[in-house]
């Protein structure tokens, strides 16, 4: 198992993160809406999916399964890094690539999304607009070694910002 080494700043920086304000709202926000949408999947959804169209109701199945994966993904990385805050993890440990967010599956361009459930709409922009702010955060937090500099100077404005605005949890 290979462990990729971060460099000293990018540590400072991944553990400054897990214990602002921003993280524990990222995480809070994240595990609602895993939570919001099985409950909605499972109940208020099944029943929507029922009275859909044949190819409406496929679509709806393959929505809701790259949902879940998306969902899940959000979860897990928000787990990592939350093992990291409660020191049951180290940051060399969760910045290893099994723990990375991978890229975002496209989805199918025959969602028939006029079709889906108005709730299984606005559940999926929700996913996907907070998996882009997540994989914009793992890549700033973890991907090190970069020539230009981009990841140390993203993680010294975060770092800055925090500090100036109190999102430090002492």
């Amino acid at each position: 198992m290979e462990i990729a080494h971060q460099e000293p700043s990018t540590r400072s920086g991944a553990m400054t993160f897990v214990q602002s304000e921003v993280f524990a709202r990222t995480f809070r926000e994240g595990m609602a809406l895993v939570e919001e949408t099985a409950n909605y999947l499972d109940g208020e959804g099944r029943e929507a999916s029922k009275a859909l169209s044949r190819s409406a109701a496929l679509s709806y199945a393959g929505a809701s399964m790259r949902l879940t994966t998306q969902l899940m993904q959000i979860a897990s990385w928000l787990l990592v890094l939350r093992a990291v805050r409660e020191s049951d993890m180290s940051v060399d440990e969760a910045s290893e690539s099994k723990y990375r967010l991978g890229d975002r599956e496209k989805s199918s361009s025959d969602l028939l999304s006029g079709e889906l459930p108005k709730k299984l709409m606005v559940l999926i922009e929700g996913a996907s607009q907070l998996y882009d702010r997540i994989a914009r955060l793992d890549r700033d937090l973890f991907k090190s070694g970069r020539s230009d500099g981009a990841t140390n100077d993203a993680v010294a404005q975060q770092r800055a910002l925090l500090d100036a605005f109190g999102g430090r949890r002492g």
